[in-house]
């Protein structure tokens, strides 16, 4: 038996003891910057395999190392591991205990299938090409991104090549998307403060209505994607928050909004402020308002490495046939900060089906019903673990 075989029945022999870490996490959902506990739980178990880890003092991220020889090459394999702040709305027994908390975006599935990679691995460390590091990231909801922290905590030191995947309603459970090029968004945020002048509500005239100023401006931000932005590149300006004004017989002094900005096209990204604050100060200085704007970069465009696609379509293919993989074709205007990662080593990043009709898995992410198919854990593990293998083992063959 070669060691894909072995630690592909491995993962089989482990799988109900998977399913029931994810049902534990998803139970006990954590906010980014706040994964204390779902850290603890990780490290208990890992403890009890023997396999080496260490943590972080500024974070709760972790990472556990499978070393067969320092000597030969690190391939790493990524799973984040925060809930998001909003209710679950479920009758399944693991449902979140935590008010207001939970694991709508996967989170719990993608930590438990990084820490069954970690134990399938380990389990036949003699028998592999080369090591595997597993990273578990804190905060991958928050704009700032876990993986910088673990960028700046040395996580990729030592590593040639990384492999993650994201949980995905709209695939079947038994199928995985792949995307050759540019896979998802970058996703930054904006902001900007309209400042007026009150006045009575009857005299406009002698105030400066911030609220019609923002109305103006909303107006035409609305207009740079579809009249100053080349068509063939997508682009995403959407406005989410507005706040502002008093009382409704009060000229309105000073308005507050904020929103995100997704492109696909790093030279397009880098034009979009310079266009958003030409906008709002030709606005301003026409009706003589002031204001403020502010614009923070966040994960920059998840760009994978084509080499390591043709390495995950070859492990897909092992585990769930030619028939189960799908190709994406084309970018998704969401953000993932695993972007970050494949900006200094090569990787690629791949969608895992949950959809289950029969068990309400075909529900969208970011949603109080969203779940996942329990079955698509085993299938996760398999290719990423294989993949790990197949890069380690095209490395050491020098291709």
């Amino acid at each position: 038996m070669n060691v894909k075989e072995a630690i592909t029945q491995e993962i089989d022999r482990m799988f109900e003891r998977i399913v029931k870490i994810r049902h534990d996490i998803h139970q006990n959902p954590e906010l980014s910057g706040e994964e204390e506990e779902t850290r603890l739980l990780i490290r208990s178990i890992l403890e009890a395999e023997g396999i080496a880890f260490r943590t972080f003092e500024d974070h709760y991220g972790l990472v556990a190392d499978i070393v067969k020889d320092p000597a030969l090459p690190t391939v790493a394999i990524r799973g984040d591991m925060d809930a998001l702040p909003m209710p679950e709305n479920s009758p399944k027994p693991y449902a979140s205990k935590r008010e207001g908390i939970m694991h709508a975006c996967g989170h719990d599935a993608h930590t438990a299938i990084a820490l069954g990679c970690a134990l399938a691995l380990n389990r036949h460390k003699e028998a592999l090409p080369g090591n595997v590091r597993i990273i578990f990231q804190p905060s991958e909801e928050v704009l700032s991104g876990g993986s910088s922290q673990m960028i700046e905590g040395g996580a990729l030191e030592g590593v040639s090549a990384i492999f993650g995947l994201h949980v995905y309603p709209y695939l079947k459970t038994g199928q995985i998307g792949y995307k050759y090029g540019v896979m998802m968004a970058s996703a930054d945020t904006f902001g900007f403060d309209i400042y007026g002048k009150t006045a009575h509500g009857a005299r406009p005239h002698e105030g400066i209505d911030a609220v019609l100023v923002s109305a103006m401006v909303i107006d035409s931000l609305n207009h740079i994607v579809s009249r100053r932005i080349d068509p063939i590149h997508p682009a995403v300006i959407s406005m989410g928050k507005i706040e502002g004004g008093k009382a409704p017989n009060v000229i309105c002094d000073f308005v507050t909004v904020s929103g995100t900005v997704r492109t696909v096209n790093e030279s397009v990204r880098k034009k979009i402020p310079e266009m958003m604050e030409a906008t709002i100060r030709g606005i301003c200085e026409a009706m003589d308002a002031k204001y403020h704007f502010r614009y923070e970069f966040g994960p920059p465009e998840l760009k994978n490495n084509d080499a390591m696609v043709d390495i995950v379509k070859s492990a897909a293919e092992e585990v769930v046939g030619k028939e189960g993989l799908v190709d994406l074709v084309d970018p998704v205007m969401g953000g993932e900060d695993f972007s970050r990662y494949l900006q200094i080593v090569p990787g690629a990043f791949f969608r895992l089906g949950v959809c289950n009709e029969a068990k309400g898995t075909c529900v969208p992410q970011h949603n109080t019903r969203f779940d996942v198919d329990d079955d698509s854990l085993a299938i996760g593990m398999k290719i990423l673990a294989l993949s790990a293998l197949e890069a380690l083992e095209r490395e050491g063959d020098g291709r």
